[in-house]
């Protein structure tokens, strides 16, 4: 994209100020976000009052190195599950959320994955029982890994939301978004 998602807007906000009011919209009880690359410079144009911000100094290793200093920030003996957004998804209506949320309540799977018309999207919903395996993770293995090794588990959750598979990695994308 040549610049920081994170702070790329959307409705007015950027991108991780978005998510986070969606998460807060939806009811989120604790919210930890993780930053890397640019950390002060996003911690200065963003409003992030009332979430946990965690400053991953091993960005540089990868995403999963970012979910597992996540994971490490939000771990207390009562948290059931954890949500995973990535920045890049700001589309993701709260309705979702609550909607896979509901989901995970009802059975307890290790994880719930969103879909749109047959596609899987984001966020995902991961169970605390995971959190051993993600976190022993190395540095060069992604989330994936321990996802696919519960497959058979997971549960799939159809949402009427295409926010969900609008991935904005490119500048076409957003402006895709930009139009929406």
């Amino acid at each position: 994209m040549g610049r920081d998602k994170a702070l790329l807007t959307y409705r007015g906000q950027t991108f991780l100020e978005t998510i986070v009011a969606t998460l807060n919209e939806a009811g989120i009880e604790r919210i930890a976000v993780v930053l890397g690359h640019h950390a002060e410079e996003i911690q200065r144009a963003t409003k992030l009052s009332g979430v946990e911000v965690v400053v991953n100094a091993k960005y540089r290793l990868g995403q999963t190195s970012s979910l597992q200093a996540g994971l490490r920030a939000l771990d207390a003996p009562d948290l059931e599950a954890a949500v995973l957004c990535l920045v890049d998804h700001p589309a993701v209506s709260a309705a979702t959320l609550r909607q896979l949320i509901e989901s995970f309540r009802g059975s307890r799977p290790p994880v719930v994955i969103p879909t749109h018309q047959g596609r899987r999207g984001h966020p995902v919903v991961i169970s605390r029982a995971l959190f051993p395996e993600l976190l022993s993770l190395g540095p060069t293995e992604g989330a994936n890994t321990v996802l696919r090794r519960h497959r058979d588990a997971t549960q799939f959750v159809e949402v009427d939301d295409p926010g969900i598979l609008l991935d904005v990695d490119a500048p076409e994308t957003f402006r895709q978004l930009e139009g929406a």
